[in-house]
């Protein structure tokens, strides 16, 4: 055993030879790690590994002097065996941090989205989805593929609100009454204009995702090195990303007030008296919150308006 010990220590000493100046051309084909550099490639086949063959060779000698040639084969091909088998092993601990990576901020979003709200999943729609749910759909997809998640739960809390609201207008009221019908037309109102504001905030925040602003700061942090034209393009660039960024937050902040009606209605309609007979309802009451809601609907649609014209 030591004999074979002794020629896999000069056949792994030889190879590092071979190994390292492929390594030098080109760091990929001699590095397992998925960002392979020629730093590596000296510390694995010039320290590391010459290293191991040099004690496996002092601690062999107990034996004699007597290297096997089955030890100088195996101590050749060791390098182009372990390859593979390090790629593999590198690959699998990178799938298995994204996972986790994944699924704790699926349980971040999950503590901090409002309770008893529904999530959308932007690549399958509900099977009953009409158009504003799978624009909802389609917006909560952009704001997820731009990692702007804080934006990205606006959907799900909007979509949950259109159902409940649509239940409890058909709950509260009868089919083909006017109540029933205003109510649905400002629901569907009020979370169209929302869900166009949450449109363009996908469509800005996905641009956003193209600026790169620790870039810029690096930059500017060695100014030493930087004329003042880049100076100037790069400070612009740091406004620019601070303005949409404000542009986004203002957005956000209409559509929340927005949610907010949406849950004043839905306290308007469960206060309603249903313990009278249908026709004694308060149909007058509800249909003067519901024409109330109305008006503000309207100054929530023009300011919409105006923060997509800016």
């Amino acid at each position: 055993m030591l004999n074979f010990l002794q020629g896999f220590s000069y056949g792994l000493f030889l190879s590092c030879i071979p190994w390292f100046i492929i390594g030098l051309l080109n760091p990929r084909l001699a590095v397992p790690t998925l960002e392979p550099s020629r730093w590596q490639v000296v510390l694995r086949y010039w320290l590391l590994l010459p290293g191991a063959a040099f004690l496996l060779w002092l601690t062999s000698l107990w034996g004699g002097f007597g290297p096997t040639l089955g030890g100088w084969l195996a101590g050749l091909a060791a390098v182009a065996v372990a390859l593979p088998v390090e790629r593999w092993w590198h690959r699998w601990r990178a799938r298995r941090a994204e996972r986790r990576r994944q699924a704790a901020a699926a349980a971040a979003d999950r503590a901090e989205s409002e309770r008893g709200v529904a999530r959308l999943n932007p690549d399958a729609p509900p099977a009953d989805a009409d158009d504003l749910v799978k624009a909802l759909c389609r917006a909560k997809g952009v704001l997820l593929a731009a990692e702007c998640r804080q934006h990205a739960g606006q959907a799900d809390r909007l979509y949950s609100r259109y159902r409940r609201l649509q239940g409890l207008l058909d709950r509260r009221f009868g089919e083909g009454e006017l109540a029933a019908q205003r109510g649905h037309a400002v629901v569907r109102e009020v979370v169209a204009a929302a869900t166009e504001r949450l449109q363009a905030i996908a469509a800005q925040a996905e641009g956003l995702a193209s600026l790169d602003e620790a870039y810029a700061r690096r930059r500017l942090d060695a100014a030493e090195d930087v004329d003042q034209t880049e100076i100037a393009a790069l400070q612009r660039r740091l406004q620019l990303i601070a303005e949409t960024r404000a542009r986004l937050d203002r957005m956000a902040s209409q559509n929340e007030t927005a949610l907010t009606a949406l849950d004043e209605l839905a306290i308007a309609l469960a206060r309603l008296d249903t313990s009278k007979p249908r026709h004694a309802v308060s149909t007058e009451q509800a249909l003067l919150e519901l024409q109330r809601f109305l008006d503000r609907t309207d100054d929530y649609t023009h300011s919409a308006r105006r923060a997509e014209g800016q």
